[in-house]
């Protein structure tokens, strides 16, 4: 019998918050057709874990008009209507529709994410490590980013795909 499984089932429901201080929520995309590499990442995001006999769930809510590439005139492009249209929409959510255990400490997680408006289904490996009152979960995927309607830039500078990182801290 797995005791692992029988004690998920057992167990009543857990709701684990984000540390926003010990989380960051970053991207990066290759420009100048691929010569040089633009590195940006999100001051403002919430989010949370729920785990339980029905499963795990995930949702991360990241404020769009947050974004900071280092670059003004760029992050105000980009917070414009050919990229993440922050006038009309405010948030980008990503929300899991399945999450589950692969080996050890990785868990595999498919879910839906929206931008702009769009919506995306991303699939990817996560890692989580527990420490001594939490967990911590790391998760890189790539999306192409045409696929949220985004612009490809001037002259198709900006390639695809896009890579996302988020690196959060966990506790209950």
């Amino acid at each position: 019998m797995n005791t692992k499984a029988t004690e998920q089932r057992t167990a009543g429901p857990a709701r684990w918050a984000l540390d926003r201080g010990q989380t960051s929520v970053e991207f990066a995309v290759k420009t100048f057709w691929g010569l040089s590499t633009v590195h940006g990442h999100f001051d403002r995001f919430d989010g949370w874990c729920k785990t339980g006999p029905d499963g795990t769930t995930i949702e991360l809510t990241v404020d769009a008009d947050s974004l900071d590439t280092g670059n003004s005139t760029r992050d105000k492009h980009l917070r414009s209507a050919d990229f993440f249209d922050v006038p009309q929409h405010r948030q980008l959510r990503f929300t899991s529709s399945r999450v589950h255990e692969v080996a050890g400490g990785i868990f595999h997680v498919v879910g839906r994410l929206e931008v702009a408006g769009k919506t995306a289904t991303l699939e990817f490996p996560a890692t989580v490590r527990p420490d001594a009152d939490g967990v911590e979960v790391e998760a890189t995927t790539t999306l192409d980013q045409q696929e949220l309607g985004m612009s490809s830039g001037t002259l198709g500078m900006i390639r695809r795909p896009v890579t996302l990182h988020v690196k959060a801290r966990l506790s209950k």
